[in-house]
């Protein structure tokens, strides 16, 4: 079932990687969770999901989206403007949610969201949420992209940084061109070698850490198996662990 949201904003962060905010109301939803756009391109319904960046209680939804140049839907998104409408499905799902994590003693103290290119989004809601400041002694985010002009969000981000100076860590990183601050390492090999604990002052183990895993289906697979070298195992309902994973196609 769709609803029909109206275009109020849009950011152009690079040729193919934009913002979309949307006027609609979808009711309740939980941050990390996703929502499917719509659009009929040549008597066609073309559906896809879209990971929420805007945290619960807006009147309006925004997501991140890259057109891919075969894609079906994202280069007909991103021609879309101020006042043009698309169809919104009515209902927000998924589960890269602080609430699928344990909230027990296994829970650990520090938070890790690993994400690649617009894997972001979904920690960006997370974050614009009092729960994980509330639920965890440190959050990191680590934020993976080719090309620096792929940051989105970064001022964002640094603002976090800012609000949250002794909790919030970010580590950048930059794989194809020099980017002062981040690292030139894509996050698996990162943390194989241990730049990033270093970079963070952490280590990354079962006692002490909670994982999330959100992008490119090759960095989830590549970092789970080193995380699982450090003795983390997969998050599952009747089997709590430590690292909780969505892919992003």
């Amino acid at each position: 079932m769709w609803i029909e949201g109206k275009v109020i904003e849009r950011v152009d962060w690079s040729d193919k990687l934009f913002s979309l905010k949307i006027k609609v109301d979808i009711g309740d939803f939980i941050a990390g969770q996703f929502i499917k756009l719509s659009r009929v391109i040549d008597d066609k319904r073309i559906g896809r999901a879209y990971s929420l960046v805007n945290p619960p209680g807006t009147d309006y939804i925004e997501v991140l989206a890259v057109a891919v140049d075969d894609g079906q839907l994202s280069p007909n998104l991103q021609q879309l403007n101020i006042g043009d409408v698309i169809d919104v499905a009515t209902k927000a799902t998924g589960f890269m949610t602080l609430d699928e994590l344990p909230q027990d003693e296994q829970k650990g103290n520090h938070l890790w969201f690993l994400a690649t290119g617009t894997a972001v989004g979904p920690f960006v809601s997370i974050m614009d949420t009092p729960a994980p400041w509330q639920s965890y002694e440190k959050v990191i985010l680590v934020y993976g992209v080719r090309y620096a002009e792929d940051l989105a969000y970064l001022e964002h981000l640094k603002q976090f940084q800012q609000t949250y100076p002794e909790q919030f860590k970010l580590v950048l990183s930059v794989t194809r061109e020099p980017f002062e601050g981040a690292m030139d390492k894509r996050i698996p090999d990162a943390i194989l070698t241990g730049e990033l604990e270093s970079r963070v002052g952490l280590t990354l183990n079962a006692t002490d850490s909670q994982v999330m895993l959100c992008g490119n289906p090759e960095m989830i697979t590549h970092a789970q198996q080193v995380l699982k070298e450090l003795g983390l195992t997969k998050n599952l309902r009747r089997a709590p662990g430590q690292i909780t994973v969505e892919k992003y196609w």
